[in-house]
């Protein structure tokens, strides 16, 4: 239900009680794990192992020499049963690496030049070890932390913005994260600004989450470095408030122009599980193979935010946390409104899947789109300032030169306009047809 309208977002239900309070557990080792060679914006990934390797946790297995690419690794020990196409969250279908678990889950850690004293640790020596561990970002956009954090000369960044919004509805695992690994989290923060020689940094939390901002607060107090100034803004809870454009307008009243990135007004916008990969990295030389995730909705069991293996099938999660209700409707791939939708549950995660929604028809509320009724609520609620009905009817026709003069490709796909829809059109749907058609016309 909508509770409000703003200018530029809404207000759902957010519905995260159902696992807000519940503590990260562990997930088991599946008995195989499906690791497609696409899970970062830029360059797919090709193998670097072939069928019958033995591999660890931890071992590398594809990677590319392109710049904007991140390298995958195994996430559990065992052989490499074979590398072919399987299922895809995200976009369907791609080449995976398929491996059969020894159930021994020997590790491999990163190697490399690492300094012997934290203090001596460079701002290279950083984003070295951030390529070298296949970090991206985790919130759900996938793009390459080591390029992320490599802006051009030309671009000065005075401020760094640690993203723990999490303003997508029922998704608690940054909440949690926060929770519990607070200090973790604030040390892959203070590495990321010496990484880009930022001294000013925020930490940008949503009212809706009192025990993260007080242990965030509790544990900056005890991490305190003079050397750089981090604080905890709290911010009013709303969707999509956790937008990278968004947070900074709402952080330092500073506008990214269409098609242009947070570092052309000196802002960089990083995800708190992010941040904790490249902890990890560092501290624990540990690459990028398993993440946490938040599984919940109406129409699942045993809702839960677990730690899970990248590469770990869906339906073995959902099996886990005692299998689907008899009402399931709808499995998806993310949070309700910018989530992706699944035809079988035999999809695995990848590093960017922060979430699997099980909900029941009722929830779902499929209905019949009617004609637009030209209330304006879609512009209303677009935080973006676009029109969103004229891009959608332009694609609904074919009609993708009008669609892109109608700036299709600023959306960023956060479904307030479908939301607030009172003729219950899939617009941003339609929306994201047209990006992907003015994408492959250039």
């Amino acid at each position: 239900m909508l509770s409000k309208s703003f200018k530029g977002g809404i207000h759902p239900d957010y519905s995260k009680n159902l696992t807000k309070n519940l503590p990260i557990k562990t997930l088991d080792i599946p008995d195989q794990v499906i690791i497609p060679l696409v899970q970062h914006i830029g360059a797919i990934c090709h193998p670097v192992v072939k069928v019958g390797d033995q591999v660890k946790a931890g071992t590398l297995i594809a990677e590319s020499e392109k710049l904007i690419s991140a390298k995958i690794y195994s996430s559990i020990s065992g052989k490499i049963k074979a590398i072919k196409k399987a299922e895809h969250p995200v976009i369907g279908s791609c080449n995976a690496i398929i491996i059969d678990s020894d159930k021994t889950d020997e590790k491999e850690t990163l190697t490399g030049d690492y300094p012997v004293k934290m203090e001596d640790f460079t701002s290279q020596n950083i984003i070295d070890i951030i390529k070298q561990a296949g970090i991206v970002g985790m919130g759900g956009a996938g793009f390459p932390t080591h390029v992320k954090l490599s802006p051009p000369a030309d671009k000065k960044i005075d401020t760094f913005i640690l993203n723990g919004a999490e303003c997508e509805p029922y998704l608690t695992c940054d909440d949690r994260m926060m929770q519990e690994h607070s200090k973790e989290v604030l040390k892959g923060s203070i590495l990321i600004m010496k990484a880009v020689g930022v001294k000013k940094g925020i930490v940008a939390i949503e009212d809706n989450k009192p025990k993260a901002i007080e242990a965030m607060r509790t544990s900056l107090n005890e991490i305190r470095d003079t050397r750089y100034e981090l604080r905890i803004v709290v911010l009013h809870t709303k969707y999509p408030q956790g937008g990278e454009k968004q947070l900074i307008k709402a952080l330092t009243n500073r506008e990214v122009p269409p098609a242009k990135l947070p570092f052309d007004v000196g802002c960089m916008v990083d995800n708190i599980q992010t941040a904790y990969a490249i902890y990890e990295a560092v501290y624990n030389k540990k690459p990028l193979y398993e993440r946490v995730l938040t599984i919940t909705g109406d129409a699942i069991k045993e809702p839960s935010n677990l730690r899970v293996r990248i590469g770990t099938p869906i339906s073995y999660i959902i099996e886990k946390c005692n299998g689907a209700k008899d009402s399931l409707a709808k499995l998806i791939n993310g949070g309700p409104m910018m989530g992706i939708a699944q035809y079988i549950d035999t999809a695995p995660i990848i590093k960017g899947t922060s979430g699997i929604l099980l909900l029941s028809e009722k929830q779902v509320n499929i209905k019949e789109p009617d004609p637009c009724i030209r209330c304006g609520r879609c512009i209303e609620a677009c935080p973006v300032n676009l029109i969103p009905i004229d891009i959608a009817r332009a694609a609904e026709y074919g009609k993708f030169d009008i669609a892109n003069n109608a700036n299709a490709s600023d959306c960023i796909e956060c479904g307030c306009c479908s939301y607030v829809c009172p003729a219950n059109i899939e617009l941003v749907h339609l929306i994201k047809h047209a990006k992907r058609s003015i994408q492959c016309d250039l």
